[in-house]
């Protein structure tokens, strides 16, 4: 199989090697240059940072009250006037 290289250097997966790998767009992909040329492997999908401290942090009080003290209150919300 055979793909070329354009001239913002990226190239087209041919359809069977995507099939074959399960790649999809977003997939992480990694190269290593190996004797010869260069592999692709497929990536194993990382996390996110936040999803890493997720669960870190413990409070002894909601969110909401932690963000309204560093923010100020919010704003109360008007009532709609009966005519």
């Amino acid at each position: 199989m055979r793909s070329c290289l354009s001239s913002k250097g990226q190239i087209t997966v041919p359809i069977e090697v995507r099939e074959k790998l399960g790649l999809h767009p977003g997939t992480v992909v990694h190269f290593e240059v190996v004797e010869g040329g260069a592999l692709l492997k497929k990536g194993a999908r990382d996390k996110h940072p936040v999803d890493e401290a997720y669960g870190i942090l413990r409070l002894n009080r909601s969110v909401d009250s932690l963000v309204d003290e560093m923010r100020g209150p919010r704003p109360r919300k008007r009532r709609a006037r009966h005519a």
